[in-house]
């Protein structure tokens, strides 16, 4: 016996034409590269998200081309978020922090058709120019300057379009956004979530126990909208109709508070290096913002300190830890405490809070071991594996990757975690030598492999060590040729022919061994021992 339910596809669709019918006048703030502000409302969104749609039409766009973009968080990013997978295209958000190198392996893997940018990022546009193959660029005036005539303007390109967009009929699993991850060795993989997936990530979002999203929020999203599907928060603040502020390319402590003070910023998003910057600040002005009301912060990317959680808490900034991945659209876990914790001791409490949290709704987790699934104690560890409607079952045209799923259909995530009797996941490390700097994966493999390619350099390991302000930085142990002699300035500068600046060792150790494991492996573990109190200052 079936249900006498309708069979309503879950799409993007109805997101757009709910924003635009119930909340026209809520708006949408987005910081200018000159620090102004330009204030629009979702009722303009609707109407440019879909003449974005109709352009691109009309342009030529089949169901399932790959949209790409190079934008910072503004209100034409959302447009292209909203107008692009409801005409049945594929938005794929670009990283405009990767190496050109690596913008090009993305572009031209994900078969790009159109690309639209920020007038300001043209420059990297132009470093990968040669190798990318779009077949129509569109320039949004970020900046305000006129589009140069060798350019195409993508307001020019909106105004030529009419409104007599009609929505396509679109099934709930096909394609509607894709990211790339390079959070392990090799070449970066594409992660392509469906319409479904991210309906649902969006109903799950706006949980009371998940991000606690509804119509009288304020959002602040400082995670950027180009990693990891700007952590659902365009899709979700849509659905509900909540005021979005987004920061452009402002994102310093002080930007940031200066949004939150003046557009009442109820809920703001970002990694934790932002968020120990922002506690600096207030530390050092405390009587600079005057910001009356409790702000309540999703952070996740990297393992949030405790000492981070109760330095805020004294500003009457509340964290809620996140856990998830590019696979993962990305919400895995939040850690709210139980009702049935909320007796323990403040202590308790700030150490749950630091754990990575309980799974989000229909995101099912587990702890493998050697021996099989490790019981609930807080103590054993094995590999976290997830599986879940929003959690990706393969990656893009990567047949070499099966191995990252199980016979069972889980995602082996790469991480090393315990979980305690009340279902909160702790990540204790990664099974992969991976440094995560401000929220962002580094391979170290990846560093040590283009080391060692120096004609001085034998052996070389790379491991993460803990810094102030990014969680981790890359340091560099080296082993020299014998007779010969290499700079850290030398070293740096080979690296840099590869990898972005952000990713290379921010210090070498020059030594004359380097430890090894019994099956002729870098010991990183003692690595990590030896430099754990490294300072960063010398």
């Amino acid at each position: 016996m079936r249900g006498t339910m309708m069979d309503f596809p879950l799409t993007i669709q109805p997101i757009l034409e709910r924003a635009g019918k119930l909340f026209p006048t809520v708006e949408i703030v987005s910081r200018l590269p000159d620090r102004s502000l330009k204030r629009t409302k979702y009722g303009e969104v609707y109407r440019r998200a879909r003449r974005l749609a109709r352009g691109l039409e009309l342009a030529g766009m089949a169901a399932g081309d790959r949209v790409a973009t190079l934008m910072w968080n503004h209100s034409t990013h959302l447009e292209a978020y909203l107008g692009v997978p409801v005409a049945g295209g594929v938005l794929h958000t670009l990283n405009l922090r990767l190496h050109p190198d690596e913008l090009v392996y993305i572009v031209n893997h994900a078969r790009d058709r159109y690309l639209i940018i920020d007038d300001i990022l043209l420059p990297v546009y132009e470093s990968i120019r040669a190798k990318a193959h779009f077949e129509r660029v569109f320039v949004v005036p970020f900046s305000g300057e006129k589009i140069a005539r060798s350019h195409e303007s993508y307001e020019d390109f909106l105004s030529a379009a009419d409104d007599d967009f009609v929505y396509p009929t679109l099934e709930e699993n096909d394609a509607a956004i894709m990211s790339f991850t390079s959070g392990t060795t090799g070449k970066p993989k594409g992660v392509v979530y469906s319409h479904r997936a991210l309906v649902l990530h969006s109903l799950a979002q706006g949980l009371t126990d998940s991000f606690n999203v509804g119509h009288h929020d304020v959002l602040l999203p400082a995670s950027s909208m180009f990693h990891a599907n700007g952590w659902g928060v365009p899709f979700t603040a849509t659905l509900v109709g909540a005021k979005l502020v987004l920061p452009g390319p402002c994102v310093d402590a002080a930007s940031l508070l200066d949004l939150i003070e003046t557009e009442k910023v109820t809920l703001a998003f970002a990694v934790p290096t932002v968020w120990l910057g922002v506690l600096g600040a207030l530390e050092k002005e405390p009587g600079r913002w005057k910001i009356s009301k409790p702000v309540r912060i999703i952070c996740g990317g990297a393992a949030v300190p405790e000492s981070l959680l109760r330095g805020l808490d004294r500003f009457n900034f509340h964290i809620t830890h996140l856990w998830g991945m590019t696979e993962t659209a990305p919400m895995g876990t939040t850690a709210p405490i139980k009702s049935s914790l909320m007796n323990r001791s403040d202590d308790e409490k700030y150490r749950i809070r630091a754990k990575q949290g309980i799974p989000a709704p229909f995101v099912e987790l587990r702890v493998m071991g050697a021996l099989g699934e490790a019981p609930w104690d807080g103590v054993t560890p094995g590999e976290l594996e997830v599986r879940g409607p929003w959690i990706a079952a393969s990656y893009f045209e990567s047949p070499e990757t099966a191995d990252r799923w199980t016979r069972d259909g889980w995602f082996r995530t790469g991480d090393v975690a315990t979980m305690d009797e009340e279902g909160y996941v702790q990540i204790l490390d990664r099974s992969k030598d991976l440094v995560k700097s401000g929220g962002e994966w580094i391979s170290s493999v990846d560093l040590e492999n283009a080391l060692m390619g120096h004609p001085s350099v034998p052996k070389a390991a790379v491991i993460g060590v803990p810094h102030p302000k990014w969680q981790e930085r890359p340091l560099a142990v080296v082993v020299l040729k014998e007779g010969v002699s290499a700079e850290p300035e030398e070293l740096r500068e080979f690296l840099a022919q590869k990898f972005a600046k952000w990713q290379l060792p921010d210090a070498f150790v020059f030594a004359t061994e380097i430890p090894r494991t019994s099956v002729g492996k870098f010991l990183k573990t003692k690595l990590r021992e030896q430099y754990a109190n490294w300072n960063w200052g010398s």
